[in-house]
C-alpha cells in the first residue's frame, strides 16, 4: 500500500547493522481472515509463513497489528498441533515491531537526520496493547534535530480503524475518526506519526476530508529522512 514504508524500514534496519533478507514469497500475516473468521485459513497462512522465516534471527515488521498476529495469535491458532506449535512460539519470539526492535534490541538512534517541523504520535491499538509499544517511536523521534513533537490528546485511543472493525461498523468508525482528526488538528502539529500503516490511512484520509493541513507519515519515513517525500494520501 505504500512502499516507502518497506524502503525506510529496510534503510533502518541496515543502519542499525542488520543484513536484511525481503521474502519474496511472504504474504499477508493473515490478520484480515481472522478477524472474519477464517480460522483454517489463517492457519494455512501462518504455517507457510512460518516455514518461510524459519532461517532468520530475527522477523521484523513495520506494523505493530501484523506483528502482534505473528506473535500472539499464531501460537494460539496451532497449539493443538504440538509440532506446528512449538514452531510458531519459535517465530513468536524471534517476530519484533520495527520501532521497538530498533530502540530495544538493536539500541540504535537516528544520526545526522533533521526536520524543522511539528509533529504528533498516535499509538495504535496493537502497538500498545498488544507489545507494549509506547516510549520506543518517541525516543526514536526525539533525536531527530528539529522535530518537535506535540502531544496529543487521546494519544492511546483507537482511531476507528481496526482492520475490518471500519468495515463491518463504519458509522461507528467514522465517528471515531472524526474524533481523533479533532484531536490531530488541536495539537497544531504539522505532521501526524505512527507506526501502523492502517491507522495512518484512516487519520490521513480524514483530515483530507476535512481540509486539515496535518500530513500523515510512518514514523520510520521520518527517521529515514524521508520527510520531504508525499505523505500518505498525496499524489505524487
Amino acid at each position: 500500500m505504500r512502499p516507502a514504508v518497506g524502503f525506510a524500514a529496510l534503510a533502518l534496519l541496515e543502519q542499525a547493522g542488520c543484513r536484511v533478507d525481503v521474502p519474496q514469497a511472504q504474504t499477508c500475516c493473515g490478520q484480515p481472515a481472522l478477524n472474519s473468521g477464517d480460522t483454517e485459513g489463517t492457519r494455512q497462512i501462518a504455517r507457510r509463513n512460518i516455514e518461510m522465516l524459519e532461517p532468520f534471527d530475527h522477523v521484523v515488521v513495520p506494523s505493530g497489528s501484523c506483528a502482534a498476529t505473528i506473535r500472539l495469535h499464531y501460537p494460539e491458532l496451532l497449539a493443538q498441533d504440538p509440532a506446528w506449535a512449538a514452531r510458531a512460539r519459535n517465530l513468536a519470539a524471534r517476530t519484533h515491531e520495527l520501532l521497538s526492535y530498533l530502540a530495544d534490541i538493536r539500541g540504535w538512534l537516528p544520526e545526522g537526520i533533521s526536520l524543522e517541523a511539528s509533529a504528533t504520535y498516535h499509538d495504535s491499538c496493537s502497538g500498545l496493547r498488544e507489545l507494549g509499544v509506547k516510549a520506543q517511536p518517541r525516543k526514536l523521534l526525539a533525536a531527530v534535530k528539529d522535530l518537535t513533537l506535540r502531544k496529543l490528546e487521546g494519544e492511546e485511543t483507537c482511531c476507528g480503524f481496526g482492520g475490518t472493525f471500519c468495515v463491518k461498523y463504519p458509522a461507528i468508525s467514522n465517528a471515531i475518526v472524526d474524533e481523533k482528526a479533532v484531536a490531530v488538528e488541536a495539537s497544531g502539529a504539522a505532521l501526524l506519526l505512527g507506526g501502523d500503516l492502517g491507522c495512518l490511512l484512516n487519520m490521513a484520509g480524514k483530515l483530507h476530508r476535512r481540509g486539515a493541513d496535518v500530513r500523515a507519515f510512518h514514523a520510520a519515513e521520518i527517521l529515514a529522512g524521508m520527510g520531504d517525500a508525499p505523505a500518505i494520501g498525496e499524489i505524487p
